[in-house]
């Protein structure tokens, strides 16, 4: 995953196999509990959330409301960050610099997730998760395992 280039790049063994545009930390790069950034280095995805529902599955607290996200639903609360379709939760493989105390990306619930269609993709402007289009996070989640290594440069 490029954080300067907003793509993800999936491989299959050393092969690329598939690059979506992504959108990143409107604050940039960083690891620090609290700074809005999206994580560095070596992780692997610890949970997937979502398999099954619907796409547009609108989540809260990592569940699943029992909404489907609309235009209408995104004009009742324009502030919202919304988190849609599936969750790959992200948990450092590296102590001391995404792992652990001030830094842990797994306590900061830094996800891949879906967002409304309408977000623009290859810029940033998450608060530190890694958005993707709601079709690329279905197809991604339903081709990589849990434990599959991410890499976020």
């Amino acid at each position: 995953m490029s954080i300067a280039q907003q793509q993800l790049v999936l491989y299959r063994g050393h092969e690329a196999v598939e690059s979506v545009a992504v959108s990143t930390a409107l604050q940039g790069p960083g690891e620090l509990n609290g700074s809005g950034c999206t994580p560095r280095g070596r992780h692997r995805i610890r949970l997937k959330i979502g398999v099954g529902c619907p796409t547009g599955a609108v989540f809260r607290g990592r569940r699943w409301t029992g909404e489907v996200y609309s235009a209408a639903l995104g004009a009742a609360a324009p502030e919202r960050d919304w988190i849609l379709s599936r969750i790959l939760w992200l948990t450092g493989c590296e102590p001391g610099l995404n792992r652990g105390g001030m830094v842990d990306t797994l306590s900061r619930y830094i996800y891949i997730h879906g967002c409304p269609d309408s977000e623009p993709m290859g810029v940033p402007r998450s608060h530190g998760c890694i958005r993707m289009r709601n079709a690329d996070v279905i197809r991604l989640c339903d081709c990589v395992p849990v434990g599959c290594p991410v890499l976020i440069d």
